[in-house]
């Protein structure tokens, strides 16, 4: 069984709550680019419960954070009875592990060890625990190699290379910390099929990708404390974050705290004035969302001289908790049993899909006659 069609992949890492960040950012760009490309590509939407836990989480929790990602999907406006849309985990496709156990064996320990991401999540992690007294500066070393850091979190690019390469993917849209993953993708893919033959379609570049996404994906929410950081999961504190999950008035707290300047006075500057203009793309987006054919300037223009702080972000709160009591109410509404049935038959096409790429490598590596 062939795709019928050439093959978007992507998807939302499962584990932990997921964010207005998360959901303007990544979610709803997904989900628009499945409705206006479904004619033209098969759209794997896969959630990835195998990258969730790199890093230390609640493993029981997963489960039902693995579920509530393809909730969150069909309440966002994920088409469930499209045949072109694929919606499936990544754990009940066993081809992906395998394929990764033997793309490891043909990929150098040193590629892997400069990969950005992998050190920057590693040091965050250390960075976390020093500074909440778990370890001293003298332990960082041995913990890094002994404990701290997952052999898993070292070799994701591989399985994210897995991924791709078992369905054939040509696009995978990817932020500038995933550029490095799909360079290795391609690299890898490349190797192998000069070594074996032509065992794998080799995605598209990194600027090919972004000709055909668009670099620029759309506002990027910051975190409501520091904003010049981007919203983010690992915030512990969540004062700065506002999750789906969270009740439309904790989230009117939280704007209403929001972090802004001394210069009393409404304007976009994301340089000078990063909190205002912030939330005026959190007004943006949650206007648009509702429906409304709002652009981040009209936005601004509309707010733009106004000198009382307390009363704009009102507004922005008003908005913000009236977005989550309607995106709760749509999440209640999603029906349970189409959610199931389009995880088991995405699972099973895909399962088709990849174990005949998976076969192809077996043979030619010498695994299968």
């Amino acid at each position: 069984m062939k795709p019928s069609k050439p093959v978007i992949l992507t998807g939302v890492r499962a584990n932990n709550n997921i964010h207005i960040g998360n959901y303007f950012g990544a979610i709803l760009p997904i989900i628009n680019m499945a409705k206006r490309r479904s004619d033209e590509y098969d759209i794997n939407l896969f959630i990835p419960d195998l990258h969730s836990f790199t890093t230390p989480i609640d493993h029981s929790k997963l489960y039902d954070s693995v579920l509530n990602n393809a909730r969150v999907y069909a309440a966002a406006g994920l088409s469930l009875d499209n045949p072109s849309i694929h919606l499936y985990r990544q754990s009940y496709i066993p081809a992906h592990s395998e394929l990764t156990w033997i793309l490891d064996c043909f990929t150098g320990f040193g590629r892997m060890s400069i990969m950005t991401q992998f050190k920057d999540k590693s040091r965050k992690f250390l960075d976390s625990k020093i500074t909440k007294g778990e370890m001293s500066d003298e332990q960082r070393i041995w913990d890094t190699i002994d404990r701290s850091i997952s052999v898993g979190l070292f070799n994701y690019p591989v399985l994210m290379a897995a991924d791709i390469l078992l369905y054939g993917a040509t696009y995978v849209p990817v932020g500038d910390d995933q550029t490095q993953h799909l360079e290795f993708t391609r690299d890898i893919a490349e190797r192998m099929n000069r070594k074996f033959g032509d065992l794998f379609i080799v995605p598209k570049p990194v600027i090919q990708q972004h000709q055909f996404f668009g670099k620029d994906q759309g506002l990027r929410i910051k975190d409501l404390v520091n904003p010049a950081k981007k919203m983010s999961k690992s915030d512990e504190s969540g004062k700065g974050v506002i999750f789906l999950s969270d009740d439309p008035k904790s989230a009117h707290k939280k704007i209403m705290s929001a972090t802004t300047d001394s210069i009393g006075k409404v304007q976009y500057d994301k340089e000078n004035q990063p909190g205002i203009s912030n939330l005026l793309e959190i007004l943006t987006l949650v206007r648009q969302d509702a429906g409304r054919e709002v652009t981040l300037e009209q936005t601004v223009n509309e707010y733009f001289g106004m000198d009382r702080y307390g009363d704009f972000k009102r507004i922005v709160a008003d908005e913000v908790a009236g977005f989550l009591e309607n995106f709760h109410n749509r999440l209640a509404a999603v029906d349970e049993r189409a959610i199931e049935e389009k995880l088991a038959s995405s699972e099973k096409d895909m399962n088709v899909v990849a174990n005949e790429t998976l076969y192809r490598v077996q043979k030619a590596v010498g695994l299968r006659k």
